[in-house]
């Protein structure tokens, strides 16, 4: 079958990681005729676009597909992304991320190609402006009405999209996010090397989070919980894998609290680095306040780390309190720092829910068995096609 796939920008991130492996998989792994159309990968996030040509990918760009609304560049996305759809006459059109997911069904709708999307994360959500939630709300409500399917990376996705009337339940399934678990399993290089290589020690307890330095991410949540971790455990360092706008304030901020010899800044690194940089932790921590299902909460576990997580979205359906890690509500800060705490303070507990977590998440989160989810969908969308035909 010939699946195209449209994303908007293919930057460094959960879902355009997600979108790639489905990709490299359908190739590879399927001998599947795929096509992968998407913007121009840039900005601080980093980019992906040299990995799909490396790959030997068909990835096709359009100059116009940008994450920002502009509704002169969105039209001529729009008519671009007809004329190549209707040039290549694909059985199916995967859509992922919320501009792509509203254009690319559009014009899917207008050439009658079966459609299935992806939501990585809510397009209406906490943080945006009321006019913003409302205007993707209604539009994912059009959207929804030109959606064969949906795949949702966590039961979460499906709840607040049937609540907000997108869709009926039958339209949705859910497809976990899949990733390459083997480095996770076994460190490509030994922790000890890549801990002594960032200036940690032996006897340091390392507390790390992997994400972009960009708002809704959290990381203030965890510069405020600090003082109080770091007075009641001395030897913890944190270590904020990612990069962003919001860096250079998070370290002025922690020079003016005497804590920024406490925290290590990574920078942006491959995404073929963020294993070794989780090995080098022994407590992963995820702070954002919207995500689908951050690909680091199941990273984390499959490495054997514990995982303190606030809980939105999907974070529920892996974070476990006392068996994987700590959940606790979004925002709080007393919380926060209690759970973190106590993990530092128990290397036990910290091996035992490791493990549990390893254990329990392995295997759900390959991504060979992501795609292979994936394609039952296309089929069954396809062979709903088909009979409907005749």
């Amino acid at each position: 079958m010939h699946i195209v796939h449209y994303i908007t920008r293919l930057i460094i991130g959960g879902a355009q990681e997600n979108t790639l492996l489905t990709v490299e998989d359908q190739h590879h792994l399927f001998g599947d005729r795929v096509t992968l159309i998407t913007g121009p990968g840039v900005g601080p996030e980093g980019s992906l676009e040299q990995r799909a040509r490396d790959g030997g990918l068909d990835l096709q760009l359009i100059g116009s597909s940008q994450r920002a609304i502009h509704p002169w560049h969105d039209w001529q996305t729009y008519r671009q992304l007809i004329r190549m759809l209707r040039e290549m006459k694909p059985d199916l059109l995967h859509t992922h991320s919320s501009k792509a997911g509203i254009i690319g069904r559009a014009a899917a709708a207008k050439l009658k190609i079966p459609c299935v999307h992806t939501i990585h994360g809510s397009a209406f959500h906490y943080g945006q402006s009321p006019i913003a939630h409302s205007l993707y709300k209604n539009l994912e409500r059009w959207a929804g009405k030109r959606t064969d399917k949906f795949i949702s990376v966590c039961d979460s996705m499906t709840d607040q999209y049937v609540a907000a009337k997108v869709a009926t339940r039958d339209k949705f399934v859910t497809v976990y996010s899949g990733f390459d678990v083997e480095p996770f399993l076994s460190p490509v290089r030994p922790p000890e090397l890549v801990r002594a290589e960032l200036g940690l020690k032996p006897e340091h307890v390392v507390i790390g989070k992997v994400a972009r330095l960009f708002p809704l991410k959290g990381h203030e949540y965890i510069v405020r919980a600090a003082k109080e971790v770091i007075e009641r455990c001395p030897n913890v360092r944190f270590l904020f894998v990612g990069d962003g706008i919001l860096r250079p304030g998070f370290e002025e901020e922690l020079k003016s609290l005497g804590l920024r010899d406490h925290f290590i800044f990574a920078g942006l690194v491959p995404p073929g680095k963020v294993a070794e940089l989780i090995h080098a932790m022994d407590i992963v921590v995820h702070t954002s306040v919207w995500e689908g299902l951050a690909r680091v909460l199941p990273q984390g576990l499959v490495a054997g780390k514990p995982v303190v997580s606030y809980d939105v979205d999907g974070a529920k359906e892996v974070i476990i309190t006392g068996e994987t890690g700590f959940l606790v509500p979004a925002r709080a800060i007393s919380e926060l720092s209690a759970a973190l705490c106590e993990l530092a303070s128990d290397p036990q507990m910290r091996n035992r829910l490791g493990k549990t977590g390893r254990l329990r998440f392995t295997d759900q989160f390959r991504h060979q068995t992501m795609t292979k989810q994936i394609r039952d969908v296309y089929a069954e969308v396809l062979n709903k096609k088909s009979s409907q035909s005749t």
